[in-house]
């Protein structure tokens, strides 16, 4: 039975079950000797059979320039992925800093501050002592009139109405 569809129509489970057995039978039934029906072969690959010069490179074929992404996308892609790899290393630097801190005690503490400690203090006891063998005593006495003069002049100017600007000039 050959089976024509409709144009516009489609086809039935029926039909279209009557269709594919038609198909599967004409085309993948197994090779009987005594009956020579033509196999038609679907076309699952292509090879370019169009001959190739005797010598040299082959010309020139005319290929579009197709980006999928333009180029200013690409940018950005390529700005933000160093940006990710870079705070993504922060991230591991802030983890090992935060898990040695974990692992901190009060006598690991102590032990580790105790030099630092005792260095400040002797630096700020030898430069106490050296500030006040460097200050001389000095007294100055003033005992002339002092007098204070303040004068200002302030000029303002406004223009504008909606988007005013104000100006001052002091002087």
């Amino acid at each position: 039975m050959d089976f024509h569809p409709t144009p516009g129509r489609p086809m039935t489970d029926y039909e279209a079950a009557v269709e594919a057995k038609r198909i599967l039978d004409a085309n993948f039934r197994p090779e009987q000797p005594e009956v020579q029906q033509p196999v038609r072969h679907f076309p699952t690959s292509f090879r370019d059979e169009s001959p190739v010069p005797a010598y040299g490179d082959t010309p020139p074929v005319h290929q579009d320039d197709r980006r999928i992404v333009p180029a200013w996308a690409a940018g950005i892609a390529v700005a933000s992925i160093g940006v990710g790899a870079g705070v993504t290393g922060i991230g591991c630097g802030a983890w090992l800093v935060l898990q040695g801190l974990a692992s901190v005690t009060l006598n690991s503490v102590l032990m580790v501050t105790l030099p630092f400690a005792g260095l400040a203090m002797a630096a700020t006891a030898i430069g106490g002592a050296i500030n006040r063998a460097r200050s001389a005593v000095t007294k100055n006495v003033y005992e002339a009139p002092v007098t204070m003069q303040t004068e200002i002049n302030n000029n303002t100017t406004t223009r504008g109405m909606f988007f005013a600007r104000t100006r001052n000039d002091v002087r």
